[in-house]
């Protein structure tokens, strides 16, 4: 993530349960970005430092385990900024490698305990699980996968047995769920090529080219999911944010660019993303952290060709492998409405396969990934398909970004997509009213059968869901500023809803 003077500081932590490659995967990563001409700072596991002093928890009554938890904390806190203003005032590219984050202490501890220990110390999870780091990745344990290499005899302060070692494993994964830079390196390779894809992953997320150096199989993949959605007690241990997206004004045919606001509770984290189109055919994202202030000067410059995109997020971890559900909110073009999109990393060319491996519990439509009518620049759109010359129809073969109107051999491209999407005359989605889809036609083929679809069960008879509540969770400010700008905003109609967080 580039500054204005173009240098990148990157602040990484390694987490994972025992014996996952954390020391290991540290080792290759300062090889690796030394010879790409960075600096690499390695912070040291701060529970590791104090344990070997001489503490032991058995030792410690209820109370000394908790302030010594509430010390650790304070303790990495301090150590992580002491390497972070290091590598600001750096004058290399500088890569920050962190052996756990402070999110890691609060799977040692019940929830009340961590919520007061924020409290006490004015804390939140925002602050430090999304602005504190750049990216999370959780490296799982060999005790998950790979039960034949799980070994405690080279680790001093190690003696957890495989059964323990899978649950700590699990809290480290949940602990993080919700950094909006989350990937999760199992265990379903052998562990050399597990080490490539913890580096393929890093540079990825930087924008860093590896070549042949490296095998990146994952891809992003995107699912359209069936309202309604399951009753919250349905899901796995999850995290919910609120997000608005706003498209900046740019020359949009050589990239696009927006502002992500993103947050919890009132605390708020914000990125400014530019996604650039190169001629080798693939589009880089650049992405920028900002602060508030940033986030303020940056907003008038808001494309008024587009929507603000409201969004409610979903993330949560399913057989190991780390999920956002984007579900779109009101007001918006009526083409998002009830829309509700399943986003992944995978490196599964079989479709079935992938989709057998897709949480059970949601309903899956079918696979979007590149479809450029779930495209969210497209959705944002304010002008009909039909006749926007805005609308991003992919990549062409000289790699170019193609927007409908562009002439093709002397022909302009005459597609008319949002008349046609899915074999519908408008976009598929889920109001208020809706239990299943109409008897349309998809792609050619009959109607999906509503009670089964690729080993996927609709789920009916829940309430409390949060699907039934997101058409009418916007503020007052936010109300108002759509309607300043142009936007019709019908009047909601208000309905009480549970909603877990």
């Amino acid at each position: 993530m580039a500054n204005q003077s173009q240098k990148t500081v990157y602040k990484l932590v390694l987490t994972g349960g025992p014996c996952g490659g954390k020391t290991t995967g540290q080792s290759r990563l300062s090889t690796f970005f030394e010879n790409l001409g960075w600096k690499v700072f390695r912070v040291p596991e701060t529970a590791t430092v104090l344990l070997s002093g001489g503490v032991k928890f058995v030792d410690l009554s209820p109370e000394e385990a908790n302030k010594f938890q509430e010390n650790l904390l304070k303790t990495m806190i301090q150590i992580e900024n002491t390497f972070f203003e290091l590598g600001r005032t750096c004058q290399r590219n500088c890569l920050i490698i962190c052996d756990r984050g402070a999110m890691d202490a609060s799977a040692f501890i019940s929830k009340e305990k961590w919520e007061a220990m924020l409290s006490t110390n004015n804390w939140n999870c925002v602050e430090l699980r999304d602005n504190r780091y750049n990216h999370i990745v959780h490296m799982v344990s060999a005790a998950n996968g790979a039960e034949d290499f799980y070994s405690t005899e080279d680790h001093a302060c190690r003696s957890e047995g495989v059964e323990l070692a899978r649950e700590l494993d699990y809290n480290a994964a949940a602990a993080w769920v919700g950094h909006p830079y989350f990937d999760v390196i199992d265990n379903s390779t052998d562990f050399d090529k597990k080490m490539n894809r913890l580096i393929a992953c890093i540079c990825q997320r930087i924008g860093i080219d590896t070549g042949d150096r490296l095998n990146v199989n994952a891809k992003k993949r995107k699912f359209l999911v069936r309202c309604p959605l399951p009753a919250d007690v349905e899901f796995p241990p999850f995290q919910d944010f609120d997000v608005e997206h706003n498209y900046l004004q740019s020359d949009f045919r050589k990239a696009q660019v927006r502002l992500r606001k993103r947050g919890q509770k009132g605390h708020w984290s914000y990125i400014h993303t530019v996604r650039k189109f190169h001629p080798n055919g693939q589009s880089v994202e650049v992405r920028t952290q900002l602060t508030h202030r940033d986030y303020l000067n940056m907003l008038p410059q808001r494309d008024d060709a587009h929507f603000t995109i409201f969004k409610k997020r979903r993330c949560f971890i399913y057989n190991n492998q780390y999920y956002q559900l984007d579900i779109y909110r009101q007001p918006t073009h009526p083409r998002c409405r009830g829309m509700v999109l399943l986003e992944t990393y995978s490196a599964a060319y079989d479709q079935d396969a992938l989709l057998a491996t897709l949480p059970k519990f949601l309903t899956i439509e079918k696979e979007v990934t590149g479809d450029p009518a779930y495209s969210m620049y497209n959705l944002s759109l304010k002008e009909d398909w039909k006749t926007s010359k805005r609308y991003y129809a992919g990549s062409g073969a000289n790699g170019q970004a193609r927007y409908k109107g562009d002439k093709i051999n002397g022909h302009e491209r005459n597609q008319h997509p949002e008349s046609k999407v899915n074999g519908h005359n408008k976009m598929i989605g889920c109001d208020d009213k809706t239990t299943g889809h109409s008897e349309h036609k998809m792609n050619g083929h009959a109607k999906i059968n509503a009670n089964k679809m690729n080993g996927h069960y609709k789920i009916n008879g829940h309430h409390g869901s949060i699907a039934n509540g997101i058409s009418n969770g916007l503020h007052d400010n936010e109300m108002e500023h759509l309607k300043t700008n142009g936007i019709h905003v019908p009047s909601p109609k208000i309905k009480k809803v549970a909603i877990k967080t």
